[in-house]
């Protein structure tokens, strides 16, 4: 099978994308064209095999040519969100090495203080700056015979971890070997096989391309045949109007956003014909069992939600008719096999939770970090992504809680999902985030940030009554000691909490909100 660019030569007037917000369409043969001329502008600027250059843009289709240049020279292109600080930015150009950066008029002001610090080459998709020369003047500008990159190894995405719970590190996986040229990108066929892609699909990807899930998708939608409808932000009803333009077949989400399309209101939500909508992907946060009770009713059984991480060392999936037999399962393994292991590193069996591992997946490391790697590898070789969880007796997956986030009260292990899931059976909560507070006598004991729907009072009486709604659930010792009433959780835009920021916040206000028993 044929990769995008044999695609690309072979039928170049295709549409492979269109960008949501203007219309505006590119063919399989100028985004191939394009593509290779940024591999030719790269190897040009010295870089070789192996190397990394660093890509901080707003969703446009320089992005996904970028990832198909670095594909084709053999390098890796570091793709970095929009929203983190110059200082963050800054620590992750450094971090990965890149030899130059890539920006846009949006973006250039977060490279300040990396370039004030470690000045690299910087180029501009847009016209010429003082702090940026223009990457398409450079394009055409190009003089020479080509290079040949038949003998390299096959680049590929590097991207780096959320942050959720410290600072990012960049996801190393290893380069594809040079045999593989012109085929089919191996995990583009997964795609095709469990996702039922091909070239009938239409993919609308809702969310910033610099995120792990919509950047390898478009990619493989573009590598199978496919179309892709890119939306340059996210809008709840935009994206209802698009699926029924564009005849959409697939698309991606995050629970956040199934949250958005819900409020719409109900006549807005009829407006649409979704008719053409086949399947609707979601993963990277838990997706609380009422909101996709929501999406099931209205859109019916095309649900496909799975478990994974760009680390890529395992994946489960379960489809809409497997999660109403199991609300809350993740799934069964499609990638790797799964264990369930104890902090003594022994297997558990169905029913306990312990840690959950991957064996006979991908491999990976932390850029630079050789001790995070080895904490995500146990003696066995088995690979985690950090989270806690058990198995039932058909071995589908359900998580409790990322290790970290574990709340030791009293020598208890207390998980801060099992005690959100609680709290949100009251109808007055919209969101909840459970954290561990000092405490004198019992180490840490849990405390609950919560959003209230409209029209609830932030009140003592208000808080009880969501505690004494979890208590019909919970054990007394897992329900939390305080409540606190906030306006919103910080969130990643791909809906992640950062629990970490609720944790910096109350480490130094553990009696902050209303007290609901004694210590």
């Amino acid at each position: 099978m044929q990769d995008f660019f044999g695609r690309a030569a072979a039928a170049p007037d295709r549409v492979v994308l269109v960008m949501a917000e203007t219309g505006t369409q590119h063919t399989a043969g100028v985004m191939a064209r394009t593509a290779l001329q940024m591999a030719q502008w790269l190897h040009a600027q010295g870089l070789q095999v192996g190397e990394r250059f660093a890509v901080v843009l707003e969703n446009r289709v320089e992005i996904l040519a970028l990832a198909l240049a670095a594909r084709q020279a053999g390098l890796y292109a570091a793709v970095l969100s929009t929203h983190l600080t110059p200082a963050e930015v800054a620590y992750i150009v450094q971090d990965c090495g890149a030899r130059l950066v890539v920006a846009s008029h949006k973006t250039l002001p977060q490279l300040a203080q990396s370039q004030a610090a470690h000045p690299l080459p910087c180029w501009t998709v847009d016209e010429a700056t003082p702090q940026a020369l223009s990457l398409h003047a450079a394009l055409q500008a190009l003089q020479g015979p080509p290079a040949d990159f038949s003998d390299r190894p096959l680049g590929r995405d590097l991207l780096y971890s959320s942050g959720t719970t410290g600072r990012p590190k960049g996801v190393l996986k290893p380069l594809q070997p040079s045999h593989l040229r012109g085929q089919t990108d191996p995990e583009a066929l997964g795609t095709a096989r469990f996702m039922g892609m091909g070239e009938d699909t239409i993919y609308l990807s809702p969310a910033p391309l610099y995120h792990a899930a919509p950047l390898r998708y478009t990619m493989r939608v573009l590598e199978l045949g496919g179309q892709a409808v890119i939306m340059e932000r996210f809008d709840a009803e935009t994206a209802l109007a698009l699926i029924e333009r564009h005849r959409v077949t697939h698309s991606q989400w995050v629970p956040t956003m199934f949250g958005r399309l819900l409020k719409l209101p109900e006549d807005v939500r009829r407006r649409y014909d979704l008719s053409s909508h086949r399947m609707a992907i979601h993963a990277a946060a838990p997706c609380p069992v009422d909101v996709k009770h929501a999406m099931l009713d209205w859109w019916g059984d095309i649900l496909m939600e799975y478990y994974a991480g760009s680390e890529g060392c395992g994946t489960t999936m379960i489809s809409s008719a497997e999660w109403r037999q199991r609300p809350g399962s993740v799934g069964r393994p499609t990638t790797g096999q799964l264990h369930i292991v104890d902090d003594a590193g022994q297997e558990l069996p169905a029913g306990e939770i312990g840690q959950v591992y991957f064996s006979g997946g991908g491999l990976f490391s932390y850029l630079n970090d050789e001790e995070k790697t080895r904490q995500a590898i146990n003696e066995r070789g088995w690979i985690t992504y950090g989270d806690i969880g058990h198995v039932d007796a058909e071995g589908y997956l359900f998580l409790s809680d990322r290790r970290a986030d574990l709340i030791l009260s009293g020598g208890v292990n207390l998980y801060p999902q099992e005690i959100e899931n609680a709290l949100m059976r009251h109808p007055d909560v919209q969101e909840v985030a459970v954290v561990g507070v000092p405490d004198p006598d019992f180490g840490e004991q849990p405390l609950a940030a919560v959003v209230l729907r409209r029209g609830a009072e932030e009140s003592l009486a208000t808080a009880r009554a969501i505690a004494a709604r979890a208590a019909e659930v919970l054990a007394r010792m897992k329900l939390p000691q305080r409540v606190v009433f906030v306006d919103a959780l910080p969130r990643l835009e791909t809906g992640k909490l950062l629990r970490r920021k609720l944790k910096e916040r109350f480490r130094d206000e553990p009696q902050a909100g209303f007290a609901l028993r004694d210590s």
